[in-house]
């Protein structure tokens, strides 16, 4: 601990306990924390989404809480040498402040840009797309969950109207004949989830996993599709084909309940299961027993993730396999339906109101005038005076410190130099900022490059609400404050919003325009919320305490919420849900001679996103400490590779260094590499920063390699 730290093992505490959610995944596990002298303990709390279980994540979190490399004092980049160096709350504040007047000054408005993340809670996330739009006037604000969700939104939005990543209770899966998880491998992602698929397994039903390798999960599934990375819009396709041919469409749902079916008819009749089997490796004979399965099921599950979305064509794909949940009457059906797995812990709420670069609150378009004037009305400013939309997060990442681009970068709970595609491109950018701010608990990648690092409070030290996978928004709760120089994201906005008014009455109007209070943040959000697709009008934190959450949209207070959408109609005007074709296309880079192989990443099961927090816990360090790179025996052979010798990883952007891990559970023309890791094993330096045209997701989940011995 270092001297003047906070710390909760004090002589005579008194013991506390308060009932709140794990920090990490959008599972978002209910637990207990409780305080004595002895410090912080998790324990597992009965809530429906875990049932009282947590992964090693989960159970680990409260050790951060009093981290000897914890933010405890901002800290300001010294001009003379170069380095970080403690400072007071003011003078980190007015560097801030006056670094965002210079570059608006001399570049306009747009000059600064806000970068915001998936874990922040609704409440912050409302108060900094706020912020950005009427406290800096800038249109520049995205978030890293534009590299989790975007593309499944996106299919979402254009299929029912409505993005919500899973439109039914988890409980579900539990009861589902036969589940489809395509590109999910949550038990080491979400390992409390795993019980409901257990569960679904022990009544009978069939697992079907589609995975380029045997992770996991997989090995748990009753039948493992095991294609080739960006082949899984060839499979969906190839599935659809089978389920018309053998007569398994919904002909009545789908006339009665959808439009736009007669062209995706059209566009699959190519998709003959021999010509996909020729283009992913899945076996004619695989690709039959699975529609069979989901054709004749009964209840009926199609889940997608970020191996099916993390690609420059992640919307075709994603709308590939609604397309075939619509055709088979699945979405709004009891038990059954399509839903996608989300990943960051708000990641739902995160997007829902204002982080987006062309969303307001409510899930409202930005270029919509009714919606600008709404919000515009909640915040007590011109519906003209509210900028336009921005551009997607990568877009925005690999302007800054361009001609064009924003020329300073305001970043609150994310990493980008570990977690961006061609990472060392856009460490490059960051670095040509003239200011780079960065709020954090921990001394991120990202923070280490920063002129002004703001330490944050951390979960267990602040009030909020989240949003999880459901759509159910649950309470945050403080166990205890912070350590007595550290700000939560609320009080720092409110603060930068006084200190960039033009006088002290300004000012004092700026910080009640912004409050600190998270529970006055979320009465304003229900208002701003009020009347869009993501409808908070209705959820109370009182309602939240009284019934283990409340499912969005939920317009009254006194009126019923939303835990099952689409019993009677999708959220498009005239209530029908949109089919849409879409056709196979190869992925932004191909292999070739020079670059030969495949290259693919993920997660494992002891880290999280960037590894800012997990790689600093002791029992998830050992578990995972460092960067592997996964490949078949046969292709390790062929390279003179043998297991845990030092592996080159090189594509055209980058390259990569880190012991090979040989595996027969992954295809000889495909490498792996877990993106948790920074230095030379962060895996995001290889990746590809081809985007798609719709979400603007990057394709992570594909690019060509040569891989050698180092």
């Amino acid at each position: 601990m270092t001297d003047g730290a906070w710390s909760a093992t004090r002589p005579g505490l008194a013991p506390r306990e308060v009932a709140t959610h794990c920090p990490y995944c959008a599972l978002q596990c209910g637990m207990a924390l409780r305080e004595d002298d002895n410090g912080v303990s998790v324990h597992p709390r009965q809530f429906p989404t875990n049932r009282g279980g947590l992964c090693q994540k989960g159970w680990t979190a409260a050790e951060l809480l009093d981290h000897p490399e914890r933010l405890t004092t901002p800290l300001l980049r010294d001009p003379a040498t170069g380095e970080l160096r403690p400072a007071s709350w003011d003078a980190a504040l007015d560097r801030v402040v006056t670094g965002i007047r210079a570059v608006q000054q001399d570049a306009g408005r747009d000059a600064v840009a806000v970068f915001g993340g998936g874990g922040l809670t609704n409440e912050k996330a409302y108060a900094l797309g706020k912020f950005a739009r009427i406290g800096l006037r800038t249109r520049h604000i995205d978030y890293n969950g534009r590299f989790c969700m975007s593309s499944a939104a996106a299919a979402g939005m254009r299929a029912f109207g409505i993005d919500r990543g899973l439109p039914f209770p988890l409980a579900d899966l539990g009861r589902a004949d036969t589940l489809l998880l395509v590109g999910a491998n949550p038990a080491e992602t979400m390992p409390p989830l795993v019980r409901w698929l257990t569960e679904q397994r022990r009544k009978g039903g069939r697992l079907i996993v589609v995975d380029p390798r045997v992770t996991a999960t997989a090995r748990q599934a009753d039948l493992h599709l095991q294609p080739l990375p960006g082949t899984d819009l060839a499979v969906a396709n190839a599935l659809l084909h089978i389920a018309l041919t053998e007569g398994w469409v919904d002909r009545a749902y789908v006339a009665e309940r959808t439009t736009g079916f007669e062209a995706v008819r059209r566009s699959v009749a190519a998709w003959w299961p021999a010509r996909a089997e020729q283009l992913s490796g899945v076996p004619v004979a695989d690709l039959e027993e699975t529609a069979r399965a989901l054709g004749t099921g009964g209840r009926v599950i199609i889940l997608t993730a970020r191996g099916a979305e993390q690609h420059a064509k992640g919307v075709d794909t994603v709308t590939a396999y609604v397309n075939l949940a619509l055709a088979l009457g699945l979405p709004g059906r009891d038990g059954s339906g399509y839903g996608c797995l989300t990943g960051q812990g708000n990641g739902q709420g995160g997007r829902e109101h204002g982080q987006k670069a062309d969303q307001l609150p409510g899930y409202r378009r930005i270029d919509d005038p009714a919606a600008r004037e709404h919000v515009a009305g909640v915040w007590g400013v011109p519906a003209d005076e509210l900028p336009g939309p921005g551009v997607p997060a990568y877009q925005l990442l690999d302007s800054l410190g361009t001609p064009d681009g924003p020329r300073a970068l305001l970043v609150f709970g994310s990493n980008p130099v570990v977690s961006a595609p061609r990472a060392s491109r856009i460490e490059g950018r960051l670095r040509d900022l003239d200011l780079l701010v960065v709020a954090d608990l921990l001394l991120s990648e990202t923070a280490a490059l920063a002129d002004v690092v703001l330490p944050t409070a951390q979960w267990a030290e602040e009030d909020g609400t989240m949003t999880n996978l459901e759509g159910r928004v649950l309470r945050r709760r403080a166990l205890r404050p912070p350590p007595p120089d550290v700000r939560t994201d609320l009080d720092i906005i409110s603060a930068l919003a006084a200190r960039l008014a033009p006088d002290e009455a300004a000012a004092t109007e700026a910080a009640a325009r912004f409050p600190a209070d998270p529970a006055a943040v979320f009465a304003e959000l229900r208002r701003a919320s009020a009347g869009g697709i993501a409808d908070y009008a209705g959820i109370s934190w009182a309602r939240i305490d009284g019934d283990d959450g409340v499912w969005w949209p939920c317009p009254t207070e006194d009126g019923p919420d939303t835990p099952r959408l689409f019993a009677e109609r999708f959220a498009t005007p005239d209530g029908r849900a949109r089919f849409h074709p879409v056709d196979h296309r190869p992925a932004a880079e191909e292999v070739c001679s020079t670059y030969p192989l495949h290259f693919t990443t993920g997660r494992v099961l002891a880290q999280y996103q960037s590894g800012t927090q997990t790689r600093r816990v002791p029992a998830l360090r050992r578990a995972a400490p460092e960067a592997f790179v996964e490949l078949h025996p046969d292709l390790a052979a062929r390279l003179g590779i043998d297991d845990g010798d030092p592996v080159r990883v090189t594509s055209r952007r980058g390259e990569l260094c880190a012991p090979a891990r040989l595996s027969t559970g992954i295809r000889p023309d495909t490498v792996f590499a877990p993106f948790h890791y920074p230095g030379a094993g962060r895996a995001n330096s290889v990746t590809n920063d081809a985007v798609d045209p719709i979400s603007g997701m990057p394709e992570f989940k594909i690019c060509a390699v040569r891989v050698a011995k180092a």
